[in-house]
């Protein structure tokens, strides 16, 4: 079923941000608010959104700006911004969560995000933890170190020798394209997203999924996961926030769940005493399509459900 709700929201950013809420059917207990991933868009999740409204879950799901329906005048479809993406990208977040707490005053935010979302939502984590009652952080790569250095370097390379920020050439090819091919037997190179054909050709067909990102799109992409890749931009969050990480273990964007592990291991070790982590068997990138969707959204209520109650 879609959302029930569908809005702009101006963003101090200049942005005009769309929006998705579904309303929490009987008495509402919280709100999850949903950062979707990179060359997708947030209308994706209203399976998801289905699943928790019975729950007595809200939920707010908006297009990142470069993405969906989103329009802001320095943001076409693939690029965040002219200059400060990052920064803008956070702020957009911002708006909505200032949204949710003036819709819905007292209630408890979680905030969600997947793949580039999750950057998103760990980011937002890193400067606003004191706002929210619980983060899920799934299918993300912190881990990149050297290949994010040199990401870097080969953007650095493609914006000089292209001169415009213009579609990447090479990272789709080391990232998306690469990801495909690592998948044994493959019937098209987006089967790492799930082993669901009539998920994956929904994205196919998609004229908002599967876009190649700008140059300046990537490089932001890629220093989110750097920064949250650093213990010490951990410092300022408190360490009994409710986390949950989940991944997948035949997901290539993750390592293959390994990224996943090696976050909950870190954030354990500086001290996070509410974390709970999961890699599921056999699942790959995006497991709110997979096949076995239906646990793992069981799973996220459950675990809603557990933190609601601390």
């Amino acid at each position: 079923m879609p959302f029930d709700k569908q809005a702009g929201l101006a963003s101090p950013t200049g942005a005009e941000l769309n929006l998705y809420v579904k309303e929490a059917a009987g008495h509402p207990r919280a709100v999850v608010q949903i950062n979707h991933g990179l060359a997708e868009h947030a209308a994706r999740y209203a399976g998801f959104a289905d699943c928790l409204a019975p729950r007595g879950f809200h939920v707010y799901a908006h297009d990142h700006r470069g993405h969906g329906a989103t329009k802001a005048p320095d943001a076409p479809l693939g690029k965040f911004a002219d200059s400060d993406g990052i920064a803008k990208v956070i702020a957009d977040v911002d708006a909505v969560h200032d949204l949710i707490a003036a819709n819905h005053p007292g209630l408890p935010v979680i905030v969600f995000g997947h793949s580039l979302g999750a950057s998103i939502a760990l980011n937002f984590v890193l400067r606003h933890s004191g706002r929210i009652h619980a983060a899920a952080i799934w299918n993300g790569n912190f881990s990149q170190g050297l290949l994010g250095r040199l990401a870097l370097l080969i953007l650095g390379w493609e914006r000089m020798r292209l001169g415009s920020d213009v579609p990447s050439r090479l990272l789709p090819k080391l990232t998306f394209q690469a990801w495909g091919k690592a998948v044994p037997q493959h019937r098209t190179l987006f089967d790492w997203l799930s082993r669901d054909p009539a998920e994956v050709d929904k994205y196919i067909a998609d004229p908002l999924c599967g876009w190649d990102a700008s140059i300046s799109m990537w490089r932001d992409v890629v220093n989110m996961a750097q920064s949250a890749g650093k213990d010490s931009c951990f410092a300022g969050v408190r360490r009994n926030l409710f986390v949950n990480l989940v991944g997948g273990e035949k997901d290539p964007a993750s390592d293959y769940g390994k990224a996943v592990n090696h976050l909950a291991k870190r954030m354990r070790a500086m001290g996070f005493s509410n974390l709970v982590s999961k890699v599921y068997a056999e699942t790959r990138h995006e497991s709110l399509n997979e096949i076995n969707r239906d646990t793992v959204m069981n799973d996220f209520a459950a675990w809603a459900d557990s933190v609601l109650k601390s």
